[in-house]
């Protein structure tokens, strides 16, 4: 790491990764998400691998997921959204995936969240936009977090770069993460690396810098 007027400025995962200033994000691992993805079983294996070394590493976990507004109440935005999701011309066509408490907005039961552990709704695709996770965060005085889940070419990666213009280092955990497009999400995974926001790693890499902290 480099000491940069004061500013501690880490340079590898090691340095960034810290499990007393880090958070694992676990982004939109909702039943009725991964039922529509073909790895979806895969990439919840992969989540499951993190969630592990995570809980046994005592790191802080959230819990994001997507939540749909009741059709009386859905915007411009979310109408847009919907049609273009569900591939309809006309929004009188289109119906709410993910209402609270609908089977679809749960999360996978596999992750079995805990009392210890926070889960967080949103309404946009940035986990930070709207939600109390970066006021959690700084509470806490984390300056990093680690991401997997689904999908990397939606929420993914406009959750890494508002992270980072927060200020805090994102951890992409690159074989844990899942897309609903292949080429979409290969796309994303290259414009986070261009860009230079980010820091990336797979499972093995982070269960060794975390298993010797």
């Amino acid at each position: 790491m480099q000491n940069f007027r004061g500013l501690i400025v880490p340079e590898n995962l090691a340095e960034a990764a810290s499990p007393k200033t880090t958070a694992l994000l676990v982004y939109d691992m909702q039943i009725g998400i991964l039922r529509q993805l073909k790895d979806g079983p895969r990439v919840l294996e992969r989540v499951l691998q993190v969630l592990k070394v995570a809980r046994s590493e005592g790191i802080r976990i959230f819990f994001m997921r997507h939540m749909s507004m009741p059709k009386r109440m859905a915007g411009v935005f979310q109408v847009r959204q919907m049609m273009a999701w569900q591939r309809k011309t006309s929004a009188d066509d289109v119906e709410p995936w993910f209402l609270r408490d609908s089977p679809g907005f749960a999360l996978a039961p596999e992750l079995e969240v805990s009392d210890d552990e926070v889960i967080f709704d949103k309404i946009t695709f940035s986990a930070f936009e709207g939600t109390p996770l970066a006021i959690a965060m700084r509470d806490c005085a984390l300056k990093s977090f680690v991401v997997c889940g689904v999908a990397t070419e939606i929420g993914i990666e406009p959750t890494v770069g508002h992270g980072a213009d927060l200020g805090l280092i994102p951890i992409v955990v690159t074989d844990a993460c899942g897309g609903g497009d292949a080429e979409a999400a290969d796309r994303a995974m290259e414009g986070m690396r261009y860009k230079g926001d980010a820091m990336f790693c797979t499972i093995e890499e982070l269960s060794t810098v975390w298993a010797s902290s």
